[in-house]
């Protein structure tokens, strides 16, 4: 089986602080747009778009450290990019093939009303956390 993807978004963690002057920094620097902002697992996430540009803002830091994580919902530092997102077709075939392959889930599958999607996460070889997501509502 070989997976067939396309670009999502990438998410950037930052403090609860920041938020507001990070959304500030993308729109007066880069032109991005609040398309939505919505509470969810108790974090506060905000996507900026302009064109097909998306990222996200994931405002559940509490400091700026960045150790190994095994669950997504506590893995938010702004020492590093928090995740970047692959859409495909079909999350439990994805997910299957990646166990079968012996990638750990360090979060999900999920179900996130706001977005009308489904997500899951794993990280690579050295941490990376990488979202996977069906196409949405």
């Amino acid at each position: 089986m070989t997976f067939t993807f396309s670009h999502d978004h990438v998410g950037i963690t930052v403090t609860r602080e920041d938020l507001d002057a990070t959304i500030a920094w993308y729109s007066r620097t880069l032109g991005l747009a609040v398309e939505q902002r919505f509470e969810a697992h108790g974090t506060t996430f905000v996507f900026l778009t302009a064109g097909d540009v998306r990222i996200e803002l994931v405002a559940g830091a509490s400091d700026r450290g960045a150790p190994p994580t095994d669950d997504v919902l506590t893995s938010m530092h702004t020492s590093r990019l928090h995740h970047f997102c692959l859409a495909v077709a079909d999350l439990d075939a994805a997910l299957s093939r990646l166990r079968a392959l012996d990638v750990p889930l360090i979060g999900g599958p999920m179900e996130i009303p706001a977005t009308g999607r489904r997500i899951a996460f794993v990280t690579d070889n050295v941490g990376t956390v990488i979202e996977l997501t069906e196409p949405g509502t």
